[in-house]
């Protein structure tokens, strides 16, 4: 369907990062395109190819190097390289998990700061952190077992947070409300033990 049909685009504010190449968008170097074809956020390095595309009555198109590709029927030979722990797209993820929403998160005496995090279904133990939901590499990642949880917040100005401590690593979360962060508490409590809700609902129902 790639050309024959308008994309979906994805908006500018849901990606902070190229969703070709990973580097971070800024205002002067490294600004947001649109890939007419696949709808995707790239950077101009990416964008910087054209093709007929056959739902505008084939006129030239600026595209991304993939559509590029597929759309002319040329193949790429370049061996994809392994995905890293980090190179998973959220999108890939979040529609996968066990838990996915906005965070505020701290890191020792850093300011706090928005994050998607996600725990994957696949990867029940371990927490991703994007810096937004359609991001196609994560910012950080958190093997969660091992971690102790303290739920009692610190600080006044947000209420609804938690800490994640584990001998000299702390990780502050705080989420918008109660119910939100109950959820998340659900999941790491499991988590830290090593358990899945998967696992939880087995033994449940053994029982």
């Amino acid at each position: 369907e790639l050309g024959k049909r308008a994309p979906r685009w994805i908006r500018d504010n849901e990606v902070t990062m190229c969703m070709k190449c990973k580097e971070p968008f800024n205002a002067l170097t490294r600004r947001r395109h649109h890939c007419r074809a696949c709808g995707h956020v790239v950077c101009w390095k990416c964008s910087d190819y054209k093709a007929h595309l056959e739902y505008d009555g084939n006129k030239l198109n600026k595209v991304c190097k993939d559509c590029y590709h597929v759309i002319i029927g040329c193949t790429d030979s370049e061996e994809k390289k392994r995905k890293g722990i980090l190179e998973i797209e959220s999108a890939e993820v979040s529609g996968n998990s066990v838990i996915c929403s906005f965070l505020q998160y701290m890191e020792k005496s850093k300011p706090w700061q928005k994050a998607w995090c996600v725990i994957p279904k696949q990867e029940a133990l371990v927490l991703y952190m994007y810096g937004a939901p359609q991001d196609v590499k994560a910012l950080a990642t958190i093997p969660l077992l091992g971690y102790t949880v303290d739920d009692t917040p610190k600080s006044a100005d947000l209420p609804h947070s938690f800490k994640l401590t584990q001998s000299k690593s702390v990780h502050s979360f705080a989420a918008d409300n109660e119910e939100l962060k109950q959820k998340w508490l659900k999941v790491i409590h499991l988590a830290v033990k090593g358990e899945t809700p998967e696992c939880q609902n087995e033994l449940q129902a053994n029982l």
